[in-house]
């Protein structure tokens, strides 16, 4: 069942890729677009290098306050390795990482690979939830453009309420009260046996999910979780100069923002294999729809912006996984029944 679970994963993220690229690439003028590229000012490629690595410590300093109710972490340099591991992993198969992240942790740290890997899960609801404040934002600040992608009579507060409701449905989904709730009051009555089963899972999983109950750190988390967002905006606000899109078309770092909210929102509901094909599908697709640029220079910001990120990620991914010294990394299938289990 997990192995038929694995290769239907991997059969539509290879279809998704495949139907991303097509798009992405028809019409594209590929002479205009291999000029596009050579043209720029590549100061302004190497110069957000750094903020790229510093988001990503960013999100291992937030990982470390999310594991601080059942572990205390002394080392921010294990989390930054297992982190970037994971992205490295990211790359080879969508959601990968997410599972071997926690796994190479966990090892490292001899901790429980379950709890682990619910402090996983609990960053993706603080992420959707940041994306979900980051819209408000957006469309606050730069609701006119962000307005032309869809109908004239579209109210940006409707869009607002929205997705206010689908990130709250999403929090309380995971949020363990109401797990503890829909056990007891639907599943019990019908199946002891089921309930005793994920009863125990959520056991497990509970440790990882205990961050939820301390409000004193809310604070904390909020301005983490937006620091990291930031800083994936800050490196496209900067490449920017590199196109001198800040002077042709008045692109500023809100403009940043809402290319990373849109990939953001994409690439989360349709992965691919490090992004490839829906990040430059829909990044250059809003330049070109939002902004008026000509597709071939869309997807050049795209090519260099996503590749320029993906260098880093494999740098650093490779070394530190050298320095974990693993062997043999379980496959997704045993990860995921290490979970249950």
């Amino acid at each position: 069942m997990a192995k038929a679970r694995t290769i239907l994963k991997y059969s539509i993220s290879l279809i998704l890729l495949v139907i991303s690229i097509y798009f992405t690439v028809d019409g594209i003028d590929f002479g205009k677009l291999y000029s596009a590229i050579l043209d720029i000012d590549y100061f302004w490629v190497i110069v957000p290098l750094p903020i790229v690595v510093l988001s990503h410590l960013m999100r291992a300093i937030r990982w470390k306050l999310l594991l601080s109710p059942f572990h205390k972490s002394d080392s921010v340099l294990n989390l930054f390795s297992a982190t970037m591991v994971g992205y490295l992993f990211n790359n080879v198969s969508p959601r990968g990482g997410e599972l071997v992240r926690p796994y190479i942790y966990s090892k490292r740290e001899k901790i429980s690979y379950s709890s682990t890997f619910a402090t996983i899960l609990v960053e993706r609801i603080l992420d959707l939830i940041t994306l979900g404040v980051l819209i408000a934002v957006v469309l606050t600040w730069n609701s006119d453009q962000v307005l032309k992608a869809f109908p004239k009579d579209t109210d940006p507060m409707k869009l607002v309420i929205i997705s206010g409701l689908i990130l709250l449905i999403m929090f309380l989904s995971l949020y363990p009260p109401t797990i503890k709730f829909f056990l007891d009051k639907v599943i019990k009555p019908f199946s002891e046996k089921i309930y005793i089963k994920l009863a125990d899972l959520f056991e497990k999983f509970r440790q990882g999910f205990a961050i939820i109950k301390r409000p004193s750190k809310y604070a904390r988390i909020a301005v983490e979780s937006i620091f990291i967002w930031i800083l994936y905006a800050l490196p496209l606000y900067l490449l920017f100069f590199a196109f001198g899109f800040e002077t042709t078309y008045s692109l500023g770092i809100e403009d940043a923002l809402l290319l990373v909210i849109v990939s953001g929102i994409g690439v989360t509901i349709a992965p691919t294999p490090g992004a490839i094909g829906v990040y430059h599908y829909l990044v250059t697709t809003a330049l070109v729809q939002l902004y008026g640029i000509d597709s071939e220079t869309g997807l050049a910001f795209a090519t260099v912006a996503h590749a320029a990120s993906k260098l880093m990620e494999l740098l650093l991914g490779g070394m530190f996984f050298i320095r974990e010294n693993i062997k043999e990394i379980p496959s997704e299938e045993e990860l995921e029944e290490d979970i249950v289990h």
